[in-house]
């Protein structure tokens, strides 16, 4: 695993038995392209179009390029990096929030034009287009999407998640899309695994929803399984 958040660490550890997990690059390219999706369809109202196509509606509705828009990126880990790798290409401009510093080679590699501390976060998600979580899950980062946060985010804004749902105060989200105060929104990931399809924000056409399959791809499994091994 990735993260820990579901793991009972101390139990296992106090059994005898030996605990490892496999590092998050493992995953990161996966995410980051699932990520990269989101941005996508979402820029490109892919919802609305698919429905206008079956109803025989041509032409609407427009898209949005990504050329000048921009990306926040919060946790600027190796998933974090690598959407920006990808995102960089297309025109966004990318602002990330981060607990450590990296080098300033790195950042221009990656086309990122600012870094911020926590404290920044604020400041971030006000000014995206599109925010996109790569977190783990603690105590600290629980809800860090709270609902004065999801405020912030301008109404045309969309967030991504394809990390952790529980980062995110799903209910406070739900009801800010539903009363169209979201541009939308791109989830892999939920509070509660399975959730209820049928609520009716995942029904919305600027909502987009995967069944927690970011990650688990056929080359990360087998990278996962090589890396067990030799573990």
């Amino acid at each position: 695993t990735n993260g820990l958040d579901h793991v009972e660490v101390d139990k296992i550890r106090d059994s005898g038995m030996m605990l490892a997990h496999c590092p998050g690059e493992l995953s990161s390219v996966a995410l980051a392209e699932s990520a990269m999706m989101f941005i996508l369809v979402l820029a490109h109202d892919y919802g609305n179009a698919r429905q206008n196509f079956a109803a025989g509606k041509y032409y609407y509705p427009p898209g949005r390029e990504l050329v000048g828009l921009s990306l926040g990126i919060v946790g600027f880990g190796a998933s974090g990096q690598q959407l920006a790798r990808r995102a960089k290409p297309f025109g966004l401009r990318i602002a990330a929030v981060d607990v450590r510093p990296f080098d300033q080679t790195l950042m221009d590699d990656l086309g990122v034009v600012e870094l911020a501390k926590p404290d920044g976060l604020d400041r971030l998600l006000a000014d995206a287009d599109f925010v996109s979580l790569h977190l783990h899950l603690n105590s600290e980062t629980h809800h860090i999407m709270s609902a004065r946060r999801l405020g912030l985010m301008k109404p045309t804004a969309c967030l991504i998640n394809v990390a952790r749902g529980p980062l995110v105060d799903e209910a406070a989200l739900h009801q800010r899309l539903i009363d169209g105060k979201l541009g939308g929104a791109g989830l892999d990931v939920f509070e509660s695994e399975p959730p209820n399809a049928d609520l009716p924000a995942y029904r919305l056409a600027n909502v987009f929803t995967t069944p927690h399959l970011a990650g688990p791809t056929d080359l990360v499994s087998q990278c996962r399984s090589v890396f067990c091994a030799k573990n």
